[in-house]
């Protein structure tokens, strides 16, 4: 049970993920299938640590130095801070479009930056090819290689004349 719950959380993390950065823009229900995500993310790490790691960071960051050894041959765990980030940019994003789309101030979320946008946007794409292809195996890898180039392909800038 322990390993189906880390799984599965972060395999339906990924598909809202997905479906979300494939269709931006369709109001409450991208604003669901958004926040829906960050909540499996989130469960998905709340079992890790739980049943994988005994709630510690030193686990945590000797397995993914372990992992990241075992496919470059150097052991680092640096990619555990890469996660912790994903969890502040992914929690910081969903609070600014609940709290930035209440209507009080206007639209905040959708009139923000474009850079910040796409800072967030290039860096979660980041993360979720590290996660679905370069740490993962089989089908899962397949899958997140079709989901990244799917996504690369609709959202790639287009250059007009």
């Amino acid at each position: 049970m322990n390993d189906f719950l880390t799984l599965w959380t972060i395999r339906l993390a990924c598909v809202l993920y997905f479906a979300a950065a494939l269709l931006p823009g369709l109001g409450r229900w991208w604003r669901a299938a958004w926040t829906a995500g960050f909540i499996a993310y989130l469960t998905h790490v709340a079992a890790a640590f739980a049943f994988h790691h005994g709630w510690s960071h030193d686990a945590a960051f000797s397995e993914t130095a372990r992992r990241t050894g075992e496919l470059f041959g150097v052991e680092s765990g640096a990619g555990l801070y890469f996660n912790y980030a994903f969890t502040a940019v992914w929690l910081a994003d969903v609070v600014w479009l609940w709290r930035g789309s209440s209507g009080n101030n206007g639209d905040t979320y959708r009139t923000r930056p474009r850079w910040i946008s796409i800072a967030v946007h290039a860096f979660m794409a980041f993360m979720f090819f590290n996660a679905t292809v370069v740490f993962a195996s089989g089908w899962v890898r397949w899958l997140g290689a079709a989901a990244t180039a799917i996504l690369l392909l609709v959202h790639a800038p287009v250059r007009r004349r």
